[in-house]
């Protein structure tokens, strides 16, 4: 009978440690997906960005118009169209400015041939003076007669300069003729690619008012040069020097980087109601056969390297929580809490002083709900280590 009980007793027992095993097991926290990073040596840079979207420009632009009114009579380029320097870009009706030109011109032929006459009736009348003053020498002309001529070769030749200087007259309204002419022709300034064109053939133009913008004929553009142009806070514009190394990304270019050097640090800070105070800073492409694909316009960002270091212990920035906090990551364990000093950092990389060791993974995936000190984590899935 007491054997039955002893029996009986372990099989209670069997059963009440088989209940509470299932129950802790069924009971217990579903471990959390959480991303890791490995703690690893690699390079750190200090740097600074743009607090708003820079802009990709071309070294050279230009809004183009005639200095005068008019109507257009031809428009020999449309948007698009690559131009060389000097090409004709936009012609206003000008006839009457060419019968100018034409006008002044044949006034110019006929002073030079006025001139020419006048100086050929000079030098007859200079060598009629010179045979008389010979004559004279041997008696055989009289002085009176000689001072005559001599009077007489003077004038002509004083008629002679006079038409020369009407000549110079001449070429010079011919050259005011040919001044307002031109006027009417809008040609390129520099080889480039016409981005825009404001008119048609048969529309009139105006001249813009004084202090009033108004869009140009022709938008010109020069792409085989270009830069970034960002505004920078103004704390952060001091430690910026021209030739500093950089970065630039597009989001036209989404997964790539691009190296650029400083080439300008405004010298004045920009004010804008209700934004921060920046400063535009522009950074070159390091080579520029990188923006041959690249179009005047694009939004960028710029990223300005303070300092360097090739080999440093680091942890993606992502991972570290307020105060440098990280948590440490190991499969199937709790999440560690744990406090580090760093160093030189980005929106990248921060540098790790004490804390850490390589080959430890930190979660960087800290914004996920339920994450937190002392919590059962396993690397999610979903990411591969590629990612």
């Amino acid at each position: 009978m007491a054997a039955k009980r002893i029996k009986l007793a372990i099989i209670l027992f069997t059963i009440v440690t088989i209940v509470v095993a299932f129950i802790t097991w069924f009971g217990r926290q579903s471990p959390i997906e959480v991303i890791a990073e490995k703690v690893h040596y690699g390079k750190v840079q200090d740097t600074v960005a743009n607090t708003r979207a820079g802009t990709l420009k071309a070294c050279r632009r230009a809004g183009l118009s005639p200095s005068i009114g008019g109507q257009i009579a031809k428009l020999p380029v449309k948007e698009g169209d690559e131009v060389k320097t000097a090409q004709l870009l936009m012609e206003l009706w000008n006839a009457d400015r060419l019968a100018e030109v034409e006008l002044a011109g044949s006034e110019l032929k006929a002073a030079r041939s006025r001139a020419k006459q006048a100086c050929v009736v000079a030098q007859t009348a200079r060598r009629e003076a010179q045979r008389l003053q010979k004559l004279q020498d041997r008696g055989l002309a009289a002085e009176e007669a000689v001072e005559h001529a001599d009077s007489e070769a003077r004038a002509k030749q004083a008629g002679c300069t006079a038409a020369h200087a009407t000549t110079e007259v001449k070429q010079a309204q011919l050259d005011v003729a040919k001044a307002a002419l031109d006027r009417t022709c809008l040609r390129a300034p520099f080889d480039g690619i016409v981005a825009e064109v404001n008119g048609e053939v048969g529309e009139f133009v105006t001249p813009s008012p004084v202090g009033i913008p108004t869009p140009p004929a022709v938008d010109l553009v020069d792409i085989t040069c270009l830069y970034v142009s960002a505004p920078i806070d103004e704390v952060d514009a001091p430690q910026i020097r021209v030739g500093m190394r950089a970065h630039i990304s597009l989001d036209a270019f989404a997964k790539q980087t691009f190296d650029a050097t400083v080439r300008r640090v405004a010298p004045y800070v920009l004010e804008m109601e209700k934004q921060a105070r920046t400063v535009d800073v522009e950074v070159d492409f390091l080579r520029p056969e990188e923006s041959q694909d690249m179009l005047p316009g694009y939004s960028a960002d710029i990223e300005v390297i303070l300092k360097e270091r090739k080999h440093s212990l680091r942890i993606p920035t992502e991972a570290i929580m307020q105060g440098d906090r990280v948590l440490v990551f190991r499969q199937e364990e709790l999440l560690e809490q744990r406090q580090i000093k760093t160093g030189l950092s980005n929106w990248a990389w921060t540098e790790v002083f004490e804390g850490l060791e390589e080959g430890e993974e930190v979660v960087v995936s800290i914004e996920r709900e339920g994450v937190g000190d002392g919590v059962r984590a396993v690397r999610d899935s979903s990411v591969s280590d590629d990612d």
